[in-house]
């Protein structure tokens, strides 16, 4: 049967094997995408100037929000022409879209609502949070524990929606986030009347019910941070009315188990409004902790700390985020901007499950940009995007050739994922002067074959490097990126021997059919005469050395044949 997104051409997402896809105009799509700073999308004018930098940047799909304070600057008048233009721009530029909604909240606060709701609070009140010295003030928040503005953001929504269901003809647009890393920042939890009332009233059943049946496959922080509640519960029945310090003790990470369930609960109410208006893909975006950083609740600009709070409590971060995704059915997946946190752990967590991964958010430089190749190679995700592109110029844009090579390939990728291909991504980083390597050689296991990825082959100092693997088949690999070399060791018991059969040199002929072409055939100096495939950088570090044995960076991608002998 035809799905309904099919027929009618709608993006939506699809799983095909252990990989989800986004699909756009009935066939898969990799997002090379790139998010811009926070007002250049208020302006059609301005992003005239934007257009063509994005273009020449390799990118394939623009992240750009719309503001509630924009389209609804009088209740119930709604204006959408500036937001016409930038999309009718972006499609004739031959651009995509990615559109985030700056309804409630951004980034902890509530700076993007209409002023119509800022100045009467009264009908919207606002959170209140404990400053330095433990006294009450009023937050920049909505306070997430009255009717009226949950409200009129779910209408705000839906009309975005509708409008987008009938103006965007053409499907520039192929999902919208809901919301922007949303939480209260500050204080643990909001200390106004009504939210110390719900504190301090019996938890809802059907929470304390989720914990008890789903507490052993919840993510580990959150059964450490929740411990207490598994030893009440061996004391009472799930039925029991208790407050929330009485069922999960009292700490910071009751404050935000507590965020967590009305904030999910909020979001879900415009999600699934805007959903039932039109249905493509939505998401919601997580503001991590920064481990690193203590948890003091000081002036906080973008990087956080440790403890809710410090980063927006309540929002869906890895230890209330199965609470999220219980609630707010109504997303797709929820997304981590990730600039600080551990990269590996934080796609784990995030497609923990078989939930797709997207990343909206993440460095802009070259320690961002090697990355991606994990992103897309290992985690199969469906895009991960830079943060305020629009400043930088396209030849100083870290990405700008990573997504080139990635765009040249995306059949070929996505044809890997649909058939089940084993793929892995991975990077070497930097180090400067006396440091030790940052970047030891990656063991990873094919069918019959291990291969070990280490830094390239240099006289000098090693460059960074990044790139993937794709195995085409049983011993047949194309290696993509620079700036690393992979050696190969049969799996077998009886091997005694491993070597390179052929290694060709590769550039993409075609790439809507993904038709590869030889353009060398590498030996001698090129593989150390079979023992390796070296992936070289632009300009190779020959150190002391004086013999021409490297060669720079060519295509960067190489196919390779490798056999074993057994005796």
């Amino acid at each position: 049967m035809t799905s309904p997104q099919l027929e009618n051409h709608l993006p939506f997402l699809r799983k095909t094997g252990g990989a989800w896809e986004l699909i756009v105009d009935n066939k898969p799509y990799l997002i090379l995408g790139a998010e811009l700073h926070n007002s250049s999308m208020s302006s059609a004018r301005h992003m005239e100037s934007v257009w063509g930098k994005l273009r020449a940047m390799n990118i394939n799909t623009v992240l750009g929000n719309v503001t509630w304070e924009d389209i609804e600057r009088d209740e119930g008048v709604f204006d959408f022409t500036e937001l016409d233009r930038v999309l009718v721009a972006a499609r004739s530029s031959g651009l995509r879209m990615i559109l985030l909604w700056f309804g409630s909240f951004k980034n902890g606060s509530s700076s993007y609502v209409p002023g119509w709701v800022k100045t009467n609070t009264r009908r919207f009140p606002r959170a209140q949070i404990r400053d330095e010295h433990g006294s009450l003030t009023l937050s920049d928040s909505i306070s997430i524990f009255h009717s009226e503005c949950v409200m009129a953001d779910i209408k705000a929504f839906t009309e975005l929606q509708r409008h987008l269901a009938n103006f965007d003809r053409q499907r520039t647009v192929l999902m919208v986030q809901v919301q922007n890393e949303v939480g209260l920042l500050g204080d643990s939890r909001d200390r106004s009347l009504q939210a110390k009332k719900q504190f301090n009233s019996a938890v809802p059943n059907d929470l304390v019910r989720f914990l008890s049946s789903q507490f052993n496959n919840l993510q580990e922080d959150a059964k450490e941070k929740l411990g207490r509640f598994q030893d009440t519960l061996s004391l009472c029945h799930p039925s029991d009315q208790r407050s929330w310090e009485d069922w999960f003790g009292s700490s910071v990470y009751t404050d935000e188990l507590f965020m967590a369930y009305h904030y999910a609960t909020y979001v879900e109410s415009i999600a699934a409004a805007g959903k039932r208006a039109y249905d493509i893909p939505l998401f919601t975006n997580a503001w991590l902790p920064k481990p690193a950083v203590g948890g003091g609740l000081g002036n906080l600009i973008a990087a956080g700390g440790a403890l809710p709070g410090s980063y927006p409590s309540g929002g869906p971060i890895s230890n209330v985020i199965d609470i999220w995704h219980w609630l707010a059915p109504s997303l797709d997946f929820v997304a981590p901007d990730i600039y600080d946190a551990d990269y590996t752990a934080t796609c784990d967590t995030y497609k923990r499950g078989g939930r797709p991964l997207f990343i909206p958010e993440q460095r802009r430089d070259a320690h961002g940009a090697r990355r991606l190749w994990e992103a897309i190679g290992s985690h199969l995700a469906l895009g991960a995007c830079p943060f305020g592109v629009d400043s930088l110029e396209p030849e100083s844009f870290a990405y700008t050739a990573q997504y080139k090579l990635l765009g040249s390939l995306e059949t070929l990728i996505l044809r890997s994922r649909q058939d089940s291909k084993r793929t892995f991504g991975f990077y070497f980083d930097e180090f400067e002067g006396q440091q030790a390597d940052k970047g030891p050689p990656i063991g990873v296991s094919f069918k019959e074959f291990d291969l070990l990825i280490s830094r390239a082959f240099v006289f000098g100092r090693p460059s960074p490097g990044c790139g993937m693997i794709i195995e085409i088949h049983v011993g047949r690999y194309l290696i993509i990126g620079d700036g690393f070399k992979v050696e190969f060791k049969s799996r077998s018991a009886t091997s005694t021997f491993t070597g390179i059969l052929r290694a060709e040199e590769k550039s993409v002929q075609n790439t809507v059919t993904g038709a590869l072409r030889t353009e060398r055939v590498l030996n001698g100096d090129e593989t150390r005469s079979g023992k390796w495939v070296n992936m070289p950088s632009e300009n190779p570090d020959y150190g002391d050395g004086f013999i021409p044995l490297l060669t720079p960076a060519g295509t960067r991608i190489v196919e390779a044949q490798v056999y074993s002998i057994d005796e």
